[in-house]
């Protein structure tokens, strides 16, 4: 494992260790990947860490723009994941989310109703601080109570006054779309607007009201901090596909690789850069389909991409292939130095003639065998050299990455049936 620790990033991150199975048994999150996974491996861990550190093989990591993402997609991949070395937020829905309705403000713990979202917060104490302190600043307490005179929050000026059946809606929806409007504009704006309330309690010895909102002040910065990452529940999906893919590849730069696979193919030029295809189905459904790139031996994960088979609705795997291979390349650019497709002679010849200046070449899984113009009557891949790795790893990667998103479409077809 120590080997692995030079290709751990130093940013921001999630960090997943896996077992000998590619199971993931522990998750966690860093403000430095490689500074806070290299802890593990002291020499003076406690027992827990050292069965932790024993039963690991491999590491994958996921990094994010800053701290907070991590901790949201940390809190995300371990309640999906249900790691054994952890212990906490593996039970229960680990977020929340304020949900302004056409008719109120809300707060939920799921995405099941119509409404504009803000989200997600994982801390649960600060988000429901400020709810309170919306629905308090903008008399947004919904009451379903019917009082001749109103309730008492009526009268404290926090209900809407639903319950006196007098309440003036345009009023009401007026002060909603305020609320809303209080989280999506200038937050230093907005912030700078309660420092002001503040100044002006302390100058009149009015403390109580003064503590209140400085609390406030520190939930409305925390959650402003959450909302300015942007952080969905699968943004970082197509990462995570990655980081769990099962591989005994380790990537890393090999600067005479792009010559190697010059040479072992017969081609004119260095390859540098490789796209490979995959197609997934279940008994001829939910056709879809993937292409992901590797550059130097590296995975470039911005280049990856997924695909809904859009021409067909049975199996027929060239038919596929050909679509898949078109529409990633429709515009005519950022081809490859080297196409790979998963499958065999049939495969390859399905696609070769879409874009015939770019070298194509199949690897059949039987064997191992490569297909190409310099070998069209196949040749078995050495597993051994640098060469055979990367391309078995490229096509172990594209499949894992169609069955993943196939899996996806089929859970959400069993879901909505």
């Amino acid at each position: 494992m120590k080997n692995k620790l030079p290709l751990i990033p130093t940013s921001s991150g999630v960090y997943l260790f896996k077992n000998l199975n590619n199971e993931v048994i522990y998750i966690g999150k860093a403000k430095s990947l490689r500074k806070r996974v290299s802890t593990y491996f002291k020499v003076d861990s406690d027992p827990r860490i050292a069965t932790l550190v024993s039963e690991t093989t491999d590491i994958g990591t996921i990094t994010t723009k800053n701290e907070t993402e991590a901790l949201l997609l940390e809190a995300l991949l371990i309640k999906e994941k249900q790691p054994k070395f952890n212990i906490l937020l593996k039970d229960g829905q680990p977020f929340i989310y304020l949900l302004f309705t056409p008719e109120k403000l809300e707060l939920v713990r799921n995405k099941k109703k119509k409404g504009v979202y803000f989200g997600p917060f994982l801390q649960k104490t600060d988000a429901r601080r400020v709810f309170a302190y919306l629905i308090k600043t903008f008399k947004l307490k919904w009451c379903t109570k019917k009082i001749e005179g109103g309730c008492l929050d009526y009268h404290l000026e926090i209900c809407a006054g639903n319950c006196t059946g007098k309440i003036n809606r345009g009023d009401y929806l007026f002060r909603l779309d305020l609320a809303m409007q209080a989280l999506q504009g200038d937050k230093k704006k907005f912030i700078g607007s309660i420092k002001d309330q503040i100044y002006v309690h302390n100058k009149e010895l009015a403390f109580e009201k003064s503590r209140n909102l400085q609390e406030y002040l520190a939930n409305f910065e925390t959650i402003f901090t959450t909302l300015t990452t942007h952080f969905t529940e699968k943004k970082y999906a197509k990462d995570t596909v990655i980081a769990t893919t099962p591989t005994t590849y380790t990537p890393r730069k090999n600067e005479t690789l792009a010559a190697e696979l010059q040479n072992f193919l017969g081609l004119e030029k260095p390859i540098q850069t490789i796209d490979c295809f995959d197609i997934s189905h279940f008994q001829s459904k939910q056709l879809v389909g993937s292409c992901i790139r590797f550059t130097n031996g590296i995975p470039e994960k911005n280049k990856f991409r997924r695909f809904k088979i859009k021409s067909l609705t049975t199996q027929n795997d060239y038919a596929a292939l050909q679509e898949i291979v078109a529409r990633r390349y429709r515009t005519g650019t950022d081809l490859p130095d080297l196409m790979l497709i998963d499958g065999g002679k049939g495969q390859l010849s399905a696609v070769r003639h879409l874009f015939p200046t770019t070298p194509c070449i199949s690897l059949a899984k039987r064997e191992e065998t490569i297909f190409s113009e310099q070998f069209p009557n196949g040749i078995k891949l050495d597993v051994k050299t640098e060469t055979g790795k990367v391309l078995i790893a490229l096509r172990d990667y594209a499949h894992h990455f169609a069955i993943t998103y196939h899996r996806s479409r089929r859970k959400k077809e069993a879901i909505s049936e």
